[in-house]
């Protein structure tokens, strides 16, 4: 059996999101708020997405120069892996667009949409799972999480799930603004949240020390 590559992970979450978002039910929370402007300035989604995510590496940038300060060359590594974020982000979002414009949504009525973003949620979950298991540069919507979990002394479970009902609270805002309606926010976004930190539970436990051995770990 092959080794588990970056690209496969990377492809995998992207196109878990694609799947959340085509299942027309709510898309995931980490990238509501760049799903809700493109949709209201009519711009590129996957784009847009890669905007949002510099914006999360400049703010964990800022972090970990208030957190490490004076610690050099720590410092220095610390935001060399951030700045690497970058790169990851813009191959992430070109499979984001490719996935896009392949994958059709579903037409067939409220089970196969289900079945859809039911799909998507497993991907990013393992996609998620992967990541983490070996331990390389987290996408920034991961990053930013970690680096404000470290900055208030929080876990990274309570970090998740506040920053998730923050980017849902940011969504509606713009949404009923800009387009006074919802866009995006529904019973997926929901489904989202829960799922993904379940699946990542199970896959650990069932495959991780595959995993490792895969990755050459």
């Amino acid at each position: 059996m092959r080794k588990i590559t970056f690209r496969d992970i990377i492809r995998k979450v992207a196109l878990g999101i694609i799947l959340n978002t085509k299942s027309g039910l709510g898309v995931s929370p980490i990238i509501s708020v760049s799903y809700n402007v493109s949709m209201i300035l009519g711009v590129n989604f996957g784009n847009m997405t890669f905007v949002l995510y510099t914006v999360f590496v400049l703010i964990e940038v800022l972090i970990h120069i208030a957190l490490k300060k004076g610690q050099g060359k720590e410092l220095l590594i610390t935001l060399g892996k951030d700045l690497l974020q970058l790169p990851l982000s813009l191959v992430f979002t070109r499979f984001m667009n490719l996935f896009s414009a392949w994958i059709p949504a579903p037409e067939n009525g409220f089970v196969l949409q289900l079945l859809v973003l039911v799909a998507g949620i497993i991907c990013i979950g393992i996609g998620a799972a992967m990541s983490l298991d070996m331990r390389i540069i987290p996408n920034p919507g991961d990053g930013i999480v970690q680096a404000i979990a470290d900055c208030i002394r929080k876990t990274v479970g309570f970090t998740k799930n506040c920053f998730d009902l923050f980017n849902i609270c940011i969504s509606i805002s713009v949404g009923l603004i800009f387009a006074h309606r919802l866009i995006g926010i529904g019973v997926g976004t929901v489904l989202s949240v829960i799922g993904v930190g379940r699946v990542i539970a199970l896959f650990n436990h069932l495959f991780m020390g595959k995993l490792t051995k895969l990755a050459g770990m």
